[in-house]
């Protein structure tokens, strides 16, 4: 079997397809000479699983249950207040251009603050910060829950979308540095990546059946109740661990960074309300662009980057990301496009239509329990190129739908794009985490996450505007299948080209 670990510290930068025998854990040869490790054994519920290390023990289920649970609770948040919009809007009396503030709110801090969370952990403590994480975000969905009027429902969404920005990058390092290298965190991430797709799908379906049965407020009180079980179980399982090192927090990298994604974030979501002909929208994209390049020119000269910039020029964590970006803003763009054309083209009801992506979410269940295995066998790199190529593929064939059926092609093919959609999730993770020390794994996964939160964002402010904006709905659809299509193929082979040339470099 192979793994993604690099064969030595000389060479930080090769790409995650280098053969290691199964169970092998990497020497300390793979960290960064500079970097001490976390003065903490994380490792101790994956290396105590087995003599070989690829299978979990009783434990080490339990820590990757609780990560995954607050992952998956995550994910349930983007979608589970969707489709109650409506009707959450008359009993707040939120006006209809005032309902994108449902999701907006949460948005725009859970993409914000990754970096700046995911940095504080790695100096601070991780589960320190993940706890603290999710007893906000438990009290953000109990005031969301009981909101009287729109300002405090929004507020409960703006802090959970906080909390969000907390959990999210603290559990994904906790994962990575609670796993070691290898089979065992594979499976580890294939788990984690399988529950986050599923999440989102989920919550799609149960939001309609909550709304209509137990009302609105009933999602939020779910999230309520997921974020106390996680809230109980963590602090007598998770492993705390932080970098020996105590560096002072790179206050003007946080602010730069920060403003950047909130304005970038913002902007988007106006844009997909709005168009991109407002002022508003380029003024705030403009701030982003220009709060981002300073951020970029901070870090060059802070003694303590909150980014390091050599990291971004790892053609794994460079390369892999970009790939991360583009599998998340293109599916994010065919759900929302897609529920466009069955509901309102072929006039398909909120429950068969929440039956679609419920194939939709079994099958990549499916592709989630192969995904570790594949990248065990051919590995990351290989995986995450032809996961998106893949994907590209079966969005292409949901261009032969018509405007007067379609149904089960579109059930069938978005379900297969899924489950590549599903490996480049994984894969991706696997490829930008692979090789980088434990003590900046926090920063890894924040990119990751960051990659993750942006990608689902921007997708439909940049395309699926397009199928709502002029002409018919059909056309508008098809177009934007049409450039989605295109954009992962192109993706995959510059992502496959990218990755190749450097590794080819590495081991000349």
């Amino acid at each position: 079997m192979t793994t993604d670990t690099p064969t030595s510290s000389a060479r930080p930068e090769q790409a995650p397809d280098t053969a290691v025998p199964a169970g092998r854990t990497p020497s300390p040869a793979t960290t960064s000479p500079a970097t001490t490790p976390p003065t903490t054994t994380p490792q101790d519920p994956g290396r105590s699983a087995r003599p070989g290390g690829d299978r979990l023990t009783g434990r080490a289920a339990l820590v990757l249950f609780v990560l995954c649970a607050a992952q998956f609770m995550v994910a349930l948040d983007f979608s589970v207040l969707n489709v109650a919009l409506p009707v959450l809007g008359k009993d707040l009396g939120l006006g209809r251009s005032a309902l994108q503030w449902a999701v907006t709110a949460f948005a725009l801090p859970s993409g914000g603050f990754l970096l700046l969370f995911g940095r504080i952990a790695d100096l601070y403590g991780r589960k320190r910060l993940f706890v603290t994480g999710l007893a906000l975000f438990a009290v953000a969905s109990t005031l969301a829950t009981f909101a009287w009027d729109p300002a405090s429902f929004l507020a409960g969404r703006a802090l959970q979308g906080l909390g969000a920005a907390v959990i999210v990058p603290t559990g994904m390092s906790l994962l990575t540095t609670t796993f070691p290298e290898g089979p065992l965190r594979d499976k580890a991430l294939g788990i984690s990546g399988t529950l986050l797709s599923l999440g989102f799908t989920v919550g799609m379906v149960l939001g309609g059946v909550m709304t209509d049965t137990l009302g609105w407020r009933s999602t939020m009180g779910l999230l309520t109740a997921a974020a106390l079980i996680v809230l109980v179980l963590a602090p007598g399982l998770l492993p705390e661990s932080r970098t020996p090192e105590r560096p002072r927090l790179d206050v003007p990298g946080a602010v730069t960074v920060t403003g950047g994604l909130l304005a970038l974030i913002y902007s988007l979501s106006t844009a997909a309300q709005q168009g991109f002909g407002g002022v508003e929208v380029w003024g705030t994209l403009t701030v982003a662009v220009a709060l981002l390049a300073a951020f970029v020119v901070v870090e060059t000269r802070s003694p303590a980057p909150l980014v390091s910039l050599p990291m971004l020029r790892r053609s794994t964590v460079a390369w892999g990301n970009i790939g991360g970006l583009v599998t998340f803003s293109m599916m994010s763009t065919v759900v929302f496009v897609l529920t466009l054309y069955l509901q309102e083209t072929l006039h398909l009801s909120s429950f068969r239509t929440g039956l679609v992506f419920g194939v939709q979410g079994v099958m990549s269940a499916l592709a989630g329990t192969y995904a570790s295995r594949v990248i065990g066998l051919i590995g990351a790199r290989r995986t995450l190129v032809g996961s998106l190529l893949g994907q590209g593929v079966f969005t292409a064939l949901l261009l032969a739908v018509g405007s007067g059926s379609g149904a089960l092609l579109a059930t069938v093919a978005v379900s297969v794009a899924s489950m590549f959609h599903l490996g480049a999730i994984i894969s991706y993770g696997v490829t930008v985490t692979s090789g980088v020390p434990d003590g900046e794994q926090g920063l890894a996964t924040g990119l990751v996450t960051t990659t993750q939160q942006v990608g689902l964002t921007i997708g439909i402010p940049l395309l699926g505007v397009l199928a709502t904006t002029g002409g018919a709905l059909f056309d508008g659809v098809r177009t934007v299948l049409a450039i989605d299509a295109a954009i992962l193929l192109a993706a995959g082979l510059l992502i496959g080209l990218g990755l190749r040339a450097r590794r080819t470099a590495d081991t000349a």
